[in-house]
């Protein structure tokens, strides 16, 4: 059996691969496909699409978070591998492989719903919680004692530049080399491995508004140790990607409508004002240009469906059963589904004066917000030298001190990119790289699996 690297470069398109020299040679010397998106076109929702070979209406990860009904609470970015409600492709591929006496491995690295996952070997991020509330940033993994072995040869992972105001290219860097070290060294059947950089100066200042061109070409310069570690195995390389970006200049506020309408309730406290998910008859959990709402009566559904579809920068409205026509008709999506115009995006606050801003709004806190929040990118520009601040409050941090990294802006406005929805043009779509025979110019997400799993000489 022929190992194989699959590599998700998230944001790279067939219009961007000519700045990837490395990874374009990939597609020359087998095939490249475009993939129409599914809905969202967001990172969990397509990873367990790729993964399973199946909708998100039978997958059931209908976003990046939403709200969990049994608790009444909303939930960004869980990690757990149950939350899949299909089988991955990993545990397909050990089955079939099983069958016929030979040996698999798998090795899943910085791809979501990590913990728990039928695999071998895996890194993912996971930060330490104390009880005093204090976060301490960390990965972890198996087999047992892995995580720090990496570490130990490729210094600490640079989680700072994974996410928030910081992140940049020595995150994928790392995870590159981690992935390299790891082929080495295991040899695994198949390996997943997650690359972000295209996801955030896109993200930013959006794809008109950023140097692109440098980007892909640092994520190329990027996967060269991986790619020569790959070549070195005998492994084929295949090229995954999720979405790609679109300008945007419009947020789109669905919490603050609803709450001068009296279906969104909120609770002051001394750390600001938070969300009442008991209280509320209605609110959005939103993710880039889709937006979940969740009505909890259903006489009240047909006034937030009129109040919200004349939102300006909202495109489509799905009610209960249309939501079928999107593939999203799950428990775990709202009652109501919003789609933005390609332009806009929604924001999720829900308060009208910055000043009782929940505490949460102004740190990188993606365990915490009712939505997600690409302001986290940024630092506030209403501060004066924020990088000097953010040195001072970290010296704190050792210091043993209580600490609050409130240095994200609260203005959307400063948002230029996003995702989630269809492109307009198919150069714009993600991408697949592949080898062997070619599956045609255009392959759903959906067949991706299948032809993975024909790739290791299994069963599709």
């Amino acid at each position: 059996m022929t190992p194989l690297v699959l590599i998700n470069a998230v944001g790279l398109t067939q219009r961007l691969l000519p700045h990837a020299p490395r990874l374009q040679s990939l597609a020359q010397n087998g095939w490249v496909a475009d993939m129409p998106e599914v809905l969202p076109a967001v990172t969990c929702t397509v990873q367990a699409t790729l993964l399973t070979g199946v909708l998100p209406q039978t997958h059931g990860v209908v976003a990046n978070g939403w709200l969990y009904r049994d608790t009444q609470e909303v939930r960004f970015w869980q990690q757990c591998n149950r939350l899949i409600q299909a089988e991955p492709l990993y545990v397909t591929a050990r089955r079939q492989t099983q069958k016929r006496g030979r040996p698999f491995s798998v090795a899943k690295l910085f791809w979501w719903f990590n913990q728990g996952a039928a695999v071998d070997i895996s890194v993912t991020p996971k930060p330490h919680y104390g009880i005093d509330g204090d976060k301490v940033f960390a990965i972890t993994g198996t087999p047992k004692g892995l995580p720090e072995e990496l570490e130990r040869r490729l210094g600490p992972f640079p989680f700072a530049q994974f996410w928030g105001p910081l992140a940049g290219l020595r995150s994928s860097q790392w995870i590159a080399q981690a992935a390299a070290a790891i082929l080495h060294h295991y040899q695994p059947t198949l390996t997943l491995v997650y690359l972000p950089h295209l996801d955030y100066d896109p993200q930013r200042y959006g794809p008109a508004g950023c140097d692109l061109e440098r980007c892909v070409r640092e994520l190329d310069e990027a996967c060269a140790p991986l790619l020569e570690a790959a070549c070195q195995l005998g492994a084929q390389v295949w090229v995954v990607s999720e979405y790609g970006h679109v300008d945007v200049r419009q947020p789109i506020y669905p919490n603050r409508v609803l709450r001068s309408a009296g279906l969104l309730e909120v609770r002051s406290g001394p750390f600001g004002e938070q969300l009442d998910l008991y209280a509320s008859r209605a609110f959005a959990v939103v993710d880039h240009q889709l937006a979940h709402v969740y009505v909890r009566e259903a006489e009240d559904i047909p006034r937030v469906r009129d109040l919200l579809a004349c939102l300006a920068g909202v495109k489509e409205v799905f009610c209960q059963e249309e939501r079928a026509n999107i593939h999203l008709d799950h428990p775990r999506s709202g009652e109501i589904i919003l789609l933005a115009q390609p332009h806009a995006w929604f924001a999720y606050p829900f308060w009208f004066d910055d000043r009782v801003a929940p505490d949460y709004a102004r740190c990188v806190a993606i365990h915490h917000k009712p939505g997600f929040d690409p302001c986290e990118l940024f630092f506030d520009p209403k501060r004066r030298w924020p990088k000097l601040v953010m040195a001072r409050k970290l010296l704190a941090k050792k210091l043993g001190l209580r600490v609050k990294f409130d240095v994200i802006p609260l203005d959307a406005s400063i948002v230029h990119g996003s995702h989630g929805l269809a492109a307009a043009d198919p150069l714009d779509r993600p991408l697949l790289i592949g080898q062997g025979p070619c599956p045609g110019k255009s392959v759903p997400m959906t067949a991706v699996r299948d032809l993975l799993l024909r790739a290791l000489e299994c069963d599709g």
